[in-house]
């Protein structure tokens, strides 16, 4: 595990030793050009705080809000971004790949 991998996992023990609510996001796989490669990950809390990338800021306005959805039902999201879908120009994935991001509840 890498140092970047180790601060956002302290980060999240933080967050939850504080009582806080929390999502991991892991980008699981990709296509073609991508902005963060596979294992990438995105801490979120309660309060919107965030850590790490899982695209280099073009999809992870989406990607916190589905962690606020995660953390609301406990229930974990794959997502999927890609060129090819008219939300990937909302979120500014214009780079011609795709990822999954999944996103799960930390307890």
């Amino acid at each position: 595990m890498d140092n970047d991998a180790d601060s956002i996992l302290a980060t999240l023990q933080g967050w939850r030793a504080a009582g806080k609510a929390a999502a991991l996001a892991t980008v699981v796989s990709t296509w073609g050009s991508s902005p963060r490669p596979e294992g990438s990950h995105l801490a979120v809390d309660a309060d919107g705080h965030f850590v790490g990338s899982v695209s280099g800021g073009c999809i992870e306005g989406a990607v916190i809000d589905a962690a606020a959805e995660v953390m609301a039902s406990g229930r974990p999201q794959l997502l999927e971004f890609g060129v090819s879908d008219e939300q990937a120009w909302q979120v500014g994935l214009a780079c011609g790949g795709r990822v999954q991001v999944f996103v799960e509840p930390v307890e």
